[in-house]
């Protein structure tokens, strides 16, 4: 799918993506990136300029696929006056479920002891939670969101991600956007990385982190200097340098045992060598290098 605005922007640009049914999965990319814009045309907010979507085998925006989805994107919105109880119970009228679905939603976000205040009384993260409670209401196949966490202590993102993980392992597919990626790390099964509107890197968080090619060993050795000389001399190594009183050896993590070998029998003593574990973070800033304008 591809959208355009007036002015020549284009936020998502042949964007495929699929998610598959009954997985966690991970949304990321800068700002800018067009997140938000593939979120909204999931739900039928906004129009793709062209390409096709099917959400759950339906349309976007169509009353069979609204009924099975769930959606918080961008801020929550509620009526400021009425508590959080109030504002869930107007919202499950409008859904077609019972008022009873609000008192449900709100103890799963842990927000049950203050359904009678009025939202307007909420901090930012309690709006997060009483969002994601309206987005519960339904009971959804499909749960959208975006940036549930944000606002949060740690303790709130502790809940959340601790309902995330709940909701797959109940069967439903939750769609996942945010920028704490060691909460995506933890809760989600795969992950899509877009940039400039197009997809990047689509994955387990393993295979991203793949994604950096090469590997790198770190070995504690002595002396330094010898063992950073005759690494350096290695036909099987890019790279190496002295960290810290260790070496930093740029190399495929299946030369460890010549490595080791070479080492010794240079008269290095060995004390330590292991593979060092690229972040998600490291990965997804290595595929997100590029700068652009998206919405």
């Amino acid at each position: 799918m591809t959208k355009r605005y007036p002015g020549g922007v284009t936020a998502v640009d042949g964007l495929t993506l699929r998610v598959p049914e009954g997985t966690v999965f991970g949304f990321l990319g800068p700002n800018g990136a067009g997140k938000t814009t593939t979120m909204r045309m999931l739900v039928g907010l906004v129009r793709p300029t062209s390409g096709r979507i099917r959400v759950l085998g339906q349309p976007p925006g169509t009353p069979n696929e609204l009924g099975r989805v769930g959606a918080l994107i961008e801020s929550p919105a509620f009526y400021p006056h009425l508590s959080g109880v109030d504002n869930l119970r107007l919202a499950a009228r409008y859904s077609g479920v019972p008022d009873s679905a609000a008192d449900r939603v709100l103890a799963e976000v842990g927000l049950s002891g203050r359904a009678r205040s009025a939202f307007r009384t909420y901090s930012l993260g309690m709006k997060q939670r009483l969002g994601v409670a309206a987005a519960l209401l339904k009971e959804p196949s499909l749960l959208i969101l975006d940036e549930p966490t944000n606002g949060l202590d740690p303790a709130g993102v502790s809940e959340i991600r601790e309902l995330l993980r709940s909701l797959g392992q109940q069967g439903r597919t939750v769609l996942l956007s945010s920028h704490v990626l060691g909460e995506v790390e933890q809760v989600c099964d795969r992950i899509a990385v877009i940039n400039r509107g197009r997809l990047v890197a689509d994955g387990t968080s393993d295979e991203l982190r793949a994604a950096l090619g090469g590997g790198e060993l770190l070995i504690a050795a002595d002396p330094v200097d010898k063992a950073l000389a005759c690494l350096r001399d290695h036909r099987g190594v890019r790279a190496a340098e002295a960290v810290d009183g260790t070496v930093r050896v740029n190399a495929d993590p299946a030369l460890a045992a010549e490595l080791n070998r070479t080492l010794v029998e240079a008269g290095v003593e060995v004390r330590e060598l292991r593979t060092l574990r690229h972040s998600l973070e490291e990965a997804f800033l290595e595929l997100t290098s590029t700068t652009g304008s998206s919405r």
